[in-house]
């Protein structure tokens, strides 16, 4: 198995395991849910957490931009502005020292950016790492209210910004870009796909989504794609979801590039596709202010009925859909090394 554990294993084995009850903990581990949502005072904090592993093809300097907009996306879906993280940086024993403060120098430019205070962390050199990766970066804010992937209501409306596929297609039209252009991939098609590394993030969409209101659910289409993103808000608010395939389209460039690898893009890894489910007459609105922001979206489905389950309209029919069993993406790209 490659990539996050499947659901069977996650109810088994971490569910059970969660330490100590408290009576703050307002929102914890659940499956598809990314922050957890702690009761503070008056206010509520939303804290996660996530391992980043670097990208062959990308400097240093952006592998901490993606530290910290990957850490602070699971914040900002909650509606919540992130405020302070924290991160490990492990590399291994010969890393140059310049290298290690080109990626710390960046983690520290991109928080800046975002208006995130870093406050603590370790840092050092070991020989059981192989590369540099963050083996963890926590991130938490605060805030008055907050959403989560279990707020979906039915007859809501369903968005999806940016197009599926948006991580898988950008990191394989990098690491394997000899070997697209070796099979024909246009060369422009390329470029657009490798420019999806850089909105691997939903920081923007879902603050300016929570600010515009009326939204009920928020999700980060991670590992399993644009359906597992789907399934798993249906899972967690106890909905069924019917979903029209023609209406979600693509990040640029995915089609192609995922094509040459056999991978599905509704089911490949896709950080930077915000998934939101709203009140109907809200729709509209957030369209807008996704548009006057330059942020592609779409209205793809609607929430029904729980007995109804999750349903896919394809032009061959209607059929139904729950997460994918795992994701392929992986497998395709740890192989990078072997077959680019």
């Amino acid at each position: 198995m490659i990539g996050k554990i499947n659901d069977d294993l996650f109810r088994r084995v971490i569910l059970p395991a969660t330490g100590a009850p408290d009576g703050r903990v307002l929102v914890g581990p659940k499956m598809g849910v990314d922050a957890a949502i702690l009761k503070v005072g008056d206010q509520f904090m939303a804290v996660a957490e996530d391992p980043i592993f670097p990208v062959a093809g990308l400097p240093l300097t952006e592998f901490g931009y993606f530290t910290v907009h990957i850490g602070a996306s699971d914040v900002a879906i909650t509606g919540i502005k992130p405020e302070f993280l924290t991160y490990s940086l492990l590399v291994p024993p010969d890393t140059p020292e310049a290298d290690l403060e080109a990626t710390v120098t960046s983690i520290h430019a991109t928080a800046q950016e975002l208006g995130i205070a870093i406050v603590g962390g370790h840092t050092g050199y070991y020989p059981a790492v192989t590369v540099p990766i963050i083996g963890g970066i926590t991130v938490w804010g605060f805030g008055a209210s907050y959403i989560t992937p279990a707020g979906a209501k039915v007859k809501d409306a369903v968005l999806l910004t940016k197009g599926a596929a948006v991580e898988a297609s950008g990191l394989l039209a990098l690491v394997y870009q000899e070997r697209l252009r070796r099979q024909g991939i246009a060369p422009e098609v390329l470029q657009a796909a490798q420019k999806n590394v850089y909105a691997m993030t939903v920081v923007k969409d879902a603050l300016l989504a929570a600010a515009t209101g009326g939204v009920h659910a928020m999700h980060d289409a991670t590992e399993g794609g644009v359906l597992r993103g789907l399934w798993e808000i249906a899972q967690a608010s106890g909905v069924g979801m019917f979903i029209r395939a023609a209406d979600i389209f693509l990040a640029p460039g995915a089609g192609e590039v995922l094509s040459a690898f056999g991978l599905d893009p509704l089911s490949s890894i896709s950080e930077g596709t915000l998934l939101l489910t709203c009140e109907a007459k809200a729709a509209p609105a957030l369209l807008d202010t996704f548009a006057r922001a330059g942020i592609a979206a779409a209205v793809i489905g609607e929430v029904t009925e729980p007995e109804k389950g999750c349903i896919l309209s394809t032009p061959e029919g209607e059929k139904p859909f729950t997460a994918p069993p795992e994701d392929k993406f992986w497998e395709v790209f740890f192989a990078a090394g072997e077959k680019s």
